[in-house]
């Protein structure tokens, strides 16, 4: 089917995309090469059943047909652009070169436009159809949308005089896949493209809608209400009282683990504490955290778990807090042990020396002392044993003041000043001691 007086030009550039194209617009389609055919049918949908049969039907020679379905399956047409009226595409044959292969069809009139906005725009199903992919024989029975036998006009730049030669049935059955994937493409061979098509539609269903409010709003008069009886004072039933809070928070789901996903030990801290704070919330009316500093708060997550670091999935949760709040896990660690040893105010204690009144060193010192412990040296807020001699063997001990009153036992290795609470407070210095010293 050779045409001399037609200029060839080369095959589409490698790569080329949808909308790519310089002037691409709703008019111009093209599609990269579809994959090869393999076993599969040419067509899924009536429509692109259709499509073929029109082939099929203008066909002299079943011989190509076969020829053009193999070029199909072999993946030998290359990319397809689709105009108003037009199919084009390269399809590669036997001979280096491709060929430049088109399939031409009539463009609807505006009157056959029209006549198919209007019969989709009367019935929502059809409008749902078409935004769904789906083409509805009514709709398409509304005016000759579908290819009829003789409609198709063949055309390629190759020697054979075939009709249709092989490349274009080639392009045909290539084609047919397309209109499966998207049936605006069958839409844009007539004569419009997609988003002309549904913006006609738009239009017509918001006249449409105006036009039926407007005939409801002439056929009905309008309710009223007198002025009176609208600024007339009115008693309302009493609502209902609320529903009781539960007695305890309740248990979050289970976390499953999946890569990449967060700790499912995580989920369930943070998921837990979510439940409880809600449920304090809902009895008391006040958050119990909402005062806490960033900080305050990894600790009081931290001291709520159990483990206190030591098994493999608590160490990656302080080892997460600490790094969220710039500290590192020993310093967390130890903010744990004040917290549980009397709550935000032990970990002040921990964190914030104060110089208190005279008072309760002068008291504490000599009470001490006649309790058998060793002799302690004041600072600012604390007092803290001696350091003894290499090898004696026995822990220091500290005690902190806090502005609670209460004073706060600490411990150390007997080598060195590193000292953790311990114990209970109390507001006896003696007392709070001998709770883990033992004196």
């Amino acid at each position: 089917m050779n045409r001399p007086d037609r200029a060839r030009t080369g095959p589409t550039r490698p790569g080329s995309r949808p909308g790519s194209l310089p002037g691409h617009d709703d008019h111009r389609r093209t599609f990269p090469t579809l994959e090869p055919l393999g076993g599969e049918e040419a067509a899924a949908t009536w429509w692109g059943h259709a499509w073929v049969d029109a082939l099929e039907d203008m066909a002299l020679d079943q011989a190509r047909l076969l020829r053009g379905r193999a070029y199909a399956r072999g993946g030998n047409v290359a990319a397809i652009t689709v105009t108003p009226g037009r199919v084009m595409a390269y399809v590669h044959g036997s001979r280096p070169r491709p060929y430049r292969t088109e399939i031409r069809l009539r463009t609807l009139t505006d009157d056959e436009w029209d006549d198919f906005l209007a019969a989709a725009a009367a019935r929502p199903d059809h409008i749902a159809a078409l935004l769904d992919k789906d083409v509805p024989h009514g709709l398409a029975a509304a005016v000759d949308l579908l290819p009829a036998p003789g409609d198709l006009i063949p055309d390629c730049s190759c020697p054979d005089d075939g009709y249709p030669c092989k490349h274009v049935a080639a392009l045909c059955y290539q084609t047919a896949r397309l209109l499966d994937q998207d049936p605006f493409v069958l839409f844009l061979m007539r004569g419009r493209g997609e988003r002309e098509i549904l913006a006609a539609l738009a239009c017509r269903n918001a006249t449409r809608s105006a036009a039926e409010r407007t005939t409801t709003a002439a056929d009905a008069p309008m309710a009223t209400v007198p002025a009176r009886a609208a600024a007339a004072e009115t008693s309302r039933p009493a609502l209902p009282p609320p529903f009781p809070a539960p007695d305890r928070a309740g248990r979050p789901p289970s976390y499953p683990h999946a890569p990449g996903a967060p700790d499912p030990l995580a989920l369930d801290l943070l998921a837990g504490e979510a439940a409880a704070r809600a449920h304090t919330l809902l009895v008391t009316g006040r958050d119990p955290v909402a005062h806490l500093t960033q900080w305050q708060d990894a600790v009081r997550l931290a001291a709520a778990h159990p483990g206190s670091g030591l098994t493999a999935s608590t160490r990656a949760l302080y080892r997460d807090l600490a790094a969220a709040s710039g500290r590192t896990p020993t310093d967390l660690a130890r903010a744990v042990a004040a917290w549980r040893q009397g709550g935000l105010a032990a970990l002040a204690v921990l964190e914030e020396p104060w110089d208190p009144p005279a008072g309760p060193f002068d008291r504490a010192r000599p009470a001490l002392i006649a309790a058998d412990f060793p002799p302690f040296r004041p600072w600012r807020n604390q007092l803290s044993s001696l350091p003894q001699p290499p090898g004696g063997g026995a822990p220091l001990l500290q005690l902190r003041f806090g502005r609670d009153g209460l004073w706060y036992g600490y411990e150390s290795d007997p080598d060195r000043e590193d000292w953790w609470p311990r114990g209970t407070p109390d507001a006896d210095p003696v007392g709070a001691l001998t709770s883990f010293a033992g004196g």
